[in-house]
């Protein structure tokens, strides 16, 4: 049986108005987790871009993570509110359905008119803790070059993505 963590709920005290008091309403998830590492790179710099917000938004779709849960996570990688998960917690490594996420993510990435750094860094990161292998990245980038014939961005989106195999290579 699956240990789950306690919710978290705002509960203030009108009596004697002390602080609020956090109280946990995410649930521990692989999907969550692989958010929260992502959203910790697009908050080192304590600026997310539209282009940023953007993949965060493809990837909490992916992974699950409603829109009304996105300000608890952001709060958790601000260190407001802590996280919902220990130490002990291995959600690392590939799981089915990784690949599609990857290429749903990169594909959101090459779209915009530029891929910033801080883009890049959020990318590297995901395919480095899913696990992603060098050929499944190799199948991705084909799929990418097969569909810029019949795209209209296509050719940009291209050159994006060498681009983006220049900053980042697979290694």
């Amino acid at each position: 049986m699956e240990m789950v963590a306690p919710s978290l709920v705002f509960e203030r005290s009108f009596k004697d108005e002390r602080p609020v008091q956090p109280f946990m309403t995410l649930q521990p998830s692989r999907g969550l987790y692989l958010y929260l590492e992502i959203l910790k790179v697009a908050f080192e710099d304590a600026i997310v871009t539209d282009d940023e917000a953007q993949i965060l938004h493809v990837l909490a779709r992916c992974f699950g993570v409603a829109p009304s849960d996105t300000a608890e996570c952001r709060s958790i990688v601000a260190n407001e509110i802590p996280s919902p998960f220990t130490e002990e917690d291995d959600y690392d490594g590939h799981h089915m359905g990784d690949v599609t996420t990857y290429q749903s993510a990169l594909i959101a990435a090459l779209d915009d008119d530029i891929i910033s750094e801080d883009e890049w860094a959020m990318l590297d990161h995901l395919r480095r803790i899913i696990g992603l292998q060098e050929d499944q990245h190799g199948l991705i980038e084909e799929a990418i070059r097969a569909m810029s014939e019949i795209d209209a961005q296509g050719r940009r989106r291209i050159e994006r993505l060498d681009r983006f195999l220049t900053v980042c290579p697979f290694n």
